[in-house]
């Protein structure tokens, strides 16, 4: 009965999150992102005890919705839930594609997406491991990704592209480092870094978004390590920063020190 009435209050929570959304647009998002499974893992994480309850949306990305949580003490965490629709799917083949970690990975869309949560998750790791600045990875779960709360109780971190720097150099300087770091201790490349995927917190970035970030052997690793080095350019260029140019950039990321 306990455990009844604690997924009817998920439920609950739930639909009460639909009916506050403000346009139709969001309230289909959370019907795409809310299906039956993704109730019944999200349930699994509360008996399990990662969480205890959903609080608010944060954001809604790409491929999934992050939501702030709670576990049974108030502290918050970030849930991460990626939709399973067929959008998803479509954006993170090409990541997928050339990934020896999905190398004889076959089955069902949902099957994919659930293994691309698990990827998100070691990706996490592996960037925390070298010391690059990350939300700390707790737990994943089929489609969901429990990770730590980049933000106070007020709200969360704002992105890279909302505040007002103090010293952009400094942080421009850090992104570089962070770039290398994962290049060359982690061994992998970002792949869709740029201000829209760095959130900025106690004077720090934070990097965020790994999921589609691929290991530095992936075919197309110099052309996405690329596309991050012109896009983390192109947002400090307009603050007017002493950037490197790309060329520099590409050899203080990938070259080891002499």
């Amino acid at each position: 009965m306990v455990q009844k009435d604690a997924y009817e209050a998920l439920e609950h929570k739930i639909m009460a999150l639909r009916e506050n959304s403000r346009t139709g647009d969001e309230r289909k998002t959370l019907d795409e992102v809310f299906d039956r499974d993704t109730i019944l893992g999200i349930y699994k994480l509360m008996t399990d005890g990662y969480i205890d309850t959903i609080q608010y949306p944060v954001s809604t990305g790409k491929e999934g919705n992050v939501f702030a949580a709670a576990d049974a003490e108030g502290k918050l965490y970030a849930l991460k839930v990626y939709r399973t629709s067929n959008a998803t799917f479509n954006r993170i083949a090409k990541y997928i594609e050339g990934d020896k970690r999905f190398k004889g990975l076959s089955g069902s869309r949902r099957k994919i997406i659930y293994a691309w949560a698990s990827k998100e998750f070691r990706n996490l790791q592996r960037l925390e491991d070298v010391g690059v600045k990350v939300p700390s990875p707790i737990r994943y779960y089929r489609n969901m990704l429990v990770m730590q709360y980049i933000g106070s109780k007020a709200g969360p971190a704002p992105l890279l592209r909302q505040v007002t720097l103090d010293d952009p150099e400094e942080v421009y300087s850090t992104l570089i480092e962070y770039m290398r770091l994962a290049y060359q201790e982690a061994k992998l490349v970002h792949a869709d870094l740029s201000e829209y995927n760095i959130l900025y917190y106690r004077k720090r970035p934070v990097i965020i978004d790994v999921g589609q970030a691929v290991l530095t052997d992936h075919v197309n690793a110099k052309d996405f390590l690329l596309r991050d080095i012109e896009n983390v350019n192109r947002f400090f260029r307009g603050l007017e920063v002493s950037i490197l140019s790309r060329d520099e950039a590409l050899r203080t990321i990938t070259e080891a020190s002499k």
